[in-house]
C-alpha cells in the first residue's frame, strides 16, 4: 500500500486514476487532512467530516468539472475544495487573501455555484439541467448535495416541486445526519427518521410521489456503497433522489459525539480532539448572550413574549428562552420567510414577537418584513444578530446591507445599540409596546462591559425612541456614529491630538433620524462625518445626506463604512482596517481634519 495517496492527488482526475480498493485510504487521510488543517486555522468541521466518502465517489464516479456539481450551504465542501486543486493552499481557508470557506465561481471552476445560505442547490442544479437540454447535451450530469436541515426550507421544496415535472438530468443527494448546525427540526425531520427507521410505507415516499427516481436510505460513510449506486444512476436519466446516511463529524469522536459544539469548534487538538480552551474570565459578554439572557428575564415578567428564530437556536441564544419555556420559543427551521410571517401572525394576536435572525439571513424574507410586517404595522421585534462585518465566513455572510435595505420601509424602527446596556434596554423598551416594527441590530463578538450580567441584567431603563445621544463636546467638527462602531470613534478620538476639535454624537436611531438634534448639529458645525458598519451607499450616511439636503444645508459631509464592493473572509480587525473605520484608520483621518 502506497503511503501517502492524497499528497499525490491534484484534482480529480488523479483520484480517478487509482483502484477502486484504494479509496477508503484516501478517505482517511483526507480527514486526517481536514482535521489537522481546522484544528490550528479554525472553520467548519463536523459537515465536512461526514461526507468524505460522499465527496470522494462524487469526484470519482462523475467527470467533474464537465458534470456540474452543487454544494448546499458550503459547510460540507472543505474536501471538495482539497481535492480540486486547491490541497496545497487550504491552509489559507477563510484567511484573508485565502480562499473562500465555501464554493466560489471565482475561486475554481470545479465551484460551479456560489453558495453560503442554504436550500439554493436544486434550484441551481435543476437551472443548469435544464440548460443543458436547450443546448442538446443530454448527457451531462447534474447533482446537488443538500442536507436534511436545509431541504426542509420553501426554496429546497420549490426546486423538487418543478423538478418532478421536468425531464432534467438532476440528481439530488440527501446528506441526512439528522444536524444542520443545531439539531433538525419539523415534520419533515419525523419522516425522514421514520424513512431510515423503516417505519414509513414505501408506497408513502413523499420524494416518489413528486416523480423523483429514489433511491435508499443507504450508509453515506460506506464508500463501495455510494459508488455503486451513483454508477446505476448515472444511467438513469430525469430526476432522481439518492438518500444517504452520513454521521456529522465522522472520524472524530468528539465531533460525532458533540455535534453542535464541533460544528465550527475553534482550536482544537488534533490527535484527541480536544477544544484549546479560551479564558473568558472577566471578559466582556457576546452580545448574543446578552440578547439570549434579557428576554429570558423578560419573558419571566411578561407572559406574552414569545421568541422565534430560523434554525440559529445556539448561535442566536434563543436556547436560553427554548430550555425555560419550550412552548414559547420556537426554532422554526431553515425558513427565514416563515419565520417572519409566523411572527406577523402571532403579532396580530396581541404577542410580543421577538424575531431573531441573522441580519445576512433577513435578506431571505425581505418580501415577508415588507408585505407581512410593515404594510400592516404590526410591531414585530426584529434582532439582526451577526449585524456588520463578522470576519471569516466572508461576502455570503456579512452583516451589512440591513440599514440601507430596511431604512427605505416604512413604519420600519431601526436601532443600533452603542453596547450591552443600550442592547439590554431597547429589548425592554420594545415590550413596554411599539406602534410600530423595530429592527435592533447587533454584531458578532463580544461587548464593552465587564461583569455586565452581575450588574446590569435586569436593571432596565426606557429608551426614548428617536432620540439621539451627545457623547462628547467639541468644535470644529462633529462625528455622527451608529452602532457598536462609534466604540472605535471614541478610542480613536483617545488617541488623536486637538480630539477638543471633535464633537461625538451617537445616532443609534436611524429611523426615525433625531432630526431637531440634526439641526442643532448642521447650524454649529461645517464638517460632519458619519462613521457606519454598514454599506455607504443608502445607509446611514445616505440618511444624514438626504436631512441635508432637504434642508438645504452646505456642511460638508464624509461618509465612512463599508465601501461598494462585497467584503471577502479576514478577521474582524482586518476588514474594519480595509474599510477604513478600525481605530487606527479613524484615528489617521481624523487626524487630517
Amino acid at each position: 500500500m502506497k503511503s501517502n495517496l492524497l499528497e499525490h492527488i491534484h484534482s480529480p482526475i488523479d483520484l480517478r486514476q487509482l483502484d477502486e480498493a484504494e479509496l477508503p485510504q484516501v478517505a482517511q487521510e483526507l480527514r486526517d487532512f481536514i482535521i489537522n488543517i481546522v484544528a490550528t486555522k479554525e472553520g467548519h468541521l463536523g459537515a465536512s467530516l461526514g461526507v468524505v466518502e460522499l465527496t470522494i465517489a462524487l469526484h470519482y464516479v462523475f467527470n467533474t468539472p464537465e458534470d456540474l456539481l452543487v454544494w448546499d450551504v458550503g459547510h460540507q465542501a472543505y474536501g471538495h475544495k482539497i481535492l480540486t486543486e486547491r490541497r496545497t493552499i487550504f491552509h489559507t481557508n477563510r484567511q484573508l487573501g485565502g480562499i473562500s470557506g465555501f464554493p466560489k465561481r471565482s475561486e475554481s471552476i470545479y465551484d460551479t455555484f456560489g453558495v453560503g445560505h442554504s436550500s439554493t442547490s436544486i434550484s441551481a442544479a435543476l437551472g443548469m439541467a435544464i440548460a443543458s437540454n436547450l443546448k442538446g447535451d443530454f448527457e451531462k450530469q447534474h447533482i446537488a448535495v443538500i442536507g436534511d436541515a436545509s431541504i426542509a426550507s420553501g426554496m429546497a421544496f420549490e426546486g423538487l416541486n418543478h423538478a418532478g415535472v421536468t425531464d432534467a438530468n438532476l440528481l439530488v443527494i440527501l446528506n441526512d445526519n439528522a444536524i444542520g448546525i443545531d439539531p433538525s427540526v419539523g415534520a419533515l425531520k419525523k419522516y425522514l427518521t421514520s424513512v431510515k427507521e423503516g417505519k414509513n410505507p414505501r408506497q408513502n415516499n413523499m420524494i416518489r410521489s413528486l416523480n423523483f427516481d429514489y433511491s435508499g436510505p443507504i450508509d453515506g460513510n460506506d464508500i463501495f456503497a455510494i459508488i455503486k449506486e451513483l454508477k446505476r444512476l448515472q444511467k438513469i436519466k430525469g430526476p432522481k433522489f439518492l438518500h444517504l446516511i452520513t454521521t456529522k463529524g465522522k472520524g472524530l469522536q468528539q465531533a460525532e459525539e458533540n455535534q453542535v459544539i464541533y460544528h465550527a469548534p475553534g482550536k482544537f487538538d488534533a490527535t484527541t480532539g480536544e477544544i484549546i480552551p479560551k479564558s473568558e474570565e472577566n471578559l466582556p459578554p457576546k452580545y448574543q448572550d446578552v440578547f439570549g439572557l434579557t428576554i429570558l428575564d423578560l419573558a419571566k415578567k411578561n407572559e406574552k413574549i414569545v421568541g422565534i428564530t430560523p434554525a440559529m437556536p445556539s448561535g442566536s441564544s434563543l436556547k436560553f428562552m427554548m430550555d425555560a419555556f419550550p412552548k414559547r420559543a420556537f426554532d422554526v427551521g431553515i425558513a427565514e420567510q416563515h419565520a417572519v410571517t409566523l411572527s406577523a401572525g402571532m403579532a396580530t394576536q396581541g404577542m410580543i414577537v421577538y424575531c431573531n435572525i441573522y441580519s445576512t439571513f433577513l435578506q431571505r424574507a425581505y418580501d415577508q418584513v415588507i408585505h407581512d410586517v410593515a404594510l400592516q404595522n404590526l410591531p414585530v421585534i426584529f434582532c439582526l444578530d451577526r449585524a456588520g462585518l463578522v470576519g471569516e465566513d466572508g461576502a455570503t455572510h456579512h452583516g451589512v446591507f440591513d440599514l440601507a435595505y430596511l431604512r427605505c420601509i416604512p413604519n420600519m424602527i431601526i436601532y443600533a445599540p452603542l453596547n450591552e446596556i443600550d442592547l439590554q434596554n431597547i429589548l425592554y423598551t420594545a415590550q413596554l409596546g411599539l406602534n410600530h416594527p423595530i429592527a435592533i441590530r447587533y454584531p458578532r463578538g463580544r461587548g464593552v462591559t465587564n461583569n455586565w450580567g452581575k450588574l446590569h441584567l435586569g436593571k432596565y431603563e426606557k429608551i426614548e425612541i428617536g432620540k439621539a445621544k451627545f457623547l462628547k463636546n467639541g468644535s470644529k467638527t462633529a462625528i455622527l456614529s451608529t452602532g457598536t462602531i462609534g466604540n472605535n470613534v471614541t478610542l480613536a478620538l483617545a488617541k488623536i491630538q486637538h480630539s477638543e476639535n471633535f464633537a461625538h454624537y451617537d445616532f443609534a436611531f436611524v429611523k426615525p433620524l433625531d432630526e431637531k438634534e440634526l439641526h442643532t448639529i448642521f447650524n454649529q458645525f461645517k464638517t460632519i462625518i458619519t462613521v457606519e458598519d454598514g454599506v455607504i451607499k443608502g445607509g446611514f450616511g445616505s440618511a444624514i445626506l438626504e436631512f441635508a439636503a432637504t434642508h438645504n444645508y452646505t456642511s460638508k459631509v464624509q461618509l465612512l463604512g463599508i465601501p461598494d464592493v462585497f467584503i471577502e473572509q479576514g478577521s474582524i480587525a482586518e476588514l474594519q482596517q480595509y474599510c477604513k473605520i478600525s481605530v487606527d484608520s479613524l484615528e489617521i483621518i481624523f487626524s487630517s481634519y
